[in-house]
């Protein structure tokens, strides 16, 4: 058994050892306890060195621990491998200091859990280290069902009626069912409010662009900024997600045949929140109109009566290739382009088979893991085996890859090994354009992605 407990780390030195992108989701949970964070690692990923650049109470240490490291520390969280794990938590035992070990029990002695802060409230869920995506399931749904607006008024009318009892004696045995009778007061006066408005909710369908935060539009941050509730898909990058700092956020995501929620159900959640006054964004990666199901969406919303705004968002369609180095059409070689889903083998094949072989730019989005199967599907089609050929993995993310070869070589299954990224999306594209990047030798520039990644090429 556990003891669960509140710390209060404000202002007090917590030692996080590690550097990587589990460190850094670690830092963030530290920072909003506001803790003097020293990490420890021989390599520190940006978003920490962000962290630390911002001028919050963070200090780095770009090397190996050592045990002194925690002298004077009040906790310490170990986000390393399982062996500098280990030496973590020697230390901390010798210093009788606890120690959070990420995804690693056996060396462990605290145990960080899901948590949701509303409104002066924080509820922890932990499952003792073992389970910690269901721990994060569980945290998502209690986030959800707590209402949003009520609990601060909640929280006010304890706190007058705790003093009024203590002034008249009330014993503690009686308050309870006083208490309930007042919040219950309280929640149907808020539900009275909220049907008197109810209407007035928006749902902005929002593009999230190809996946660097840098990308989205500005008037897509100021909705994530206003909003109430996000709705999003997946792979949205976490990044992201931060501009909407005081909204309920809500993943409904689809992936490889995988639902979170069903379509209907999440047309009927942004109704349901619509009406009751809130402002909704649907966060779509890419553009929302662009395979993207957002034209669904909005007749859903249209048809229920609820105000519906569009944010277009940059689509990987023509981000991707752009990244790449690819333009989509490039005088000479191409003047138009066909983005297609790969999702579906005979929509594609039927829609590529309506089109000139070799006559445009092909553009094939969720179409990675078929890639082989569409490319003879072109080639049975009168395509030329020696078509220039790319796949583009990760977009705008700092680890982008791609792959570049022929039609042929792609039906053959060359580019397995690439391909073998489980989850990260991908865009690929075909045509004369995709030799424009090999003439340019093309690398993207510093910034936009990580410039050590290497790309795949058939030279």
């Amino acid at each position: 058994m556990l003891l669960p407990l509140f710390l209060n780390l404000a202002g007090r030195r917590v030692v996080l050892v590690g550097g990587g992108p589990v460190a850094a989701a670690k830092l963030t949970q530290l920072r909003a306890a506001r803790a003097a964070v020293c990490v420890v690692a021989p390599e520190i990923g940006a978003d920490i060195v962000d962290a630390a650049a911002a001028g919050d109470a963070v200090s780095l240490e770009r090397r190996e621990f050592r045990p002194g490291d925690l002298d004077g520390a009040w906790l310490v969280v170990a986000a390393a491998t399982p062996e500098v794990n280990r030496a973590v938590a020697a230390a901390a035992e010798e210093r009788q200091l606890f120690v959070n070990a990420v995804d690693d029990p056996a060396n462990a002695s605290a145990y960080l859990s899901g948590v949701v802060r509303r409104e002066g409230f924080t509820l922890a869920i932990s499952s003792n280290g073992d389970a910690p995506g269901l721990t994060a399931l569980l945290r998502q749904g209690l986030d959800a069902l707590l209402p949003r607006r009520d609990l601060a008024s909640w929280l006010r009318e304890a706190r007058t009626l705790r003093r009024q009892w203590k002034a008249d004696g009330v014993p503690m045995d009686a308050r309870r069912p006083l208490l309930l009778d007042a919040i219950n007061r309280l929640y149907a006066r808020a539900e009275g409010e909220e049907q008197r408005v109810e209407g007035a909710g928006v749902v902005a369908l929002v593009g999230a662009g190809p996946g660097d935060p840098g990308l989205l539009t500005r008037k897509a941050i100021a909705r994530l900024r206003a909003a109430d509730l996000v709705l999003y898909d997946a792979l949205i990058d976490e990044r992201i997600l931060r501009y909407a700092r005081h909204a309920q956020r809500f993943f409904v995501g689809k992936r490889a045949g995988r639902h979170a929620l069903t379509q209907d159900r999440i047309n009927a959640l942004m109704v349901r929140a619509a009406r009751r006054g809130r402002r909704v964004v649907r966060l779509k990666g890419g553009d929302p109109f662009v395979l993207g199901r957002g034209g669904e969406e909005m007749l859903a919303l249209t048809a229920a009566g609820v105000h519906c705004e569009v944010v277009p968002g940059v689509t990987s369609a023509i981000a991707a290739p752009a990244l790449a180095g690819i333009p989509v059409t490039h005088r000479g070689a191409s003047s138009s382009v066909l983005v297609v889903s790969g999702h579906d083998e005979a929509s594609f094949a039927r829609t590529a088979g309506a089109v000139q072989p070799n006559s445009v730019t092909l553009v094939v989005l969720m179409g990675v893991a078929r890639l082989a199967t569409l490319a003879s599907s072109l080639l049975a089609g009168g395509w030329d085996p020696a078509t220039p050929i790319a796949m583009i993995l990760g977009a705008s993310r700092p680890a982008q890859r791609a792959w570049r070869g022929r039609l042929d070589e792609a039906a053959g299954g060359q580019p397995g090994a690439v391909i073998a990224a489980d989850g990260i999306p991908g865009t690929i594209v075909i045509g004369e354009v995709v030799s424009v990047a090999d003439a340019a030798f093309f690398e993207p520039a510093a910034g936009t992605v990580d410039t050590e990644r290497a790309y795949v090429s058939r030279r």
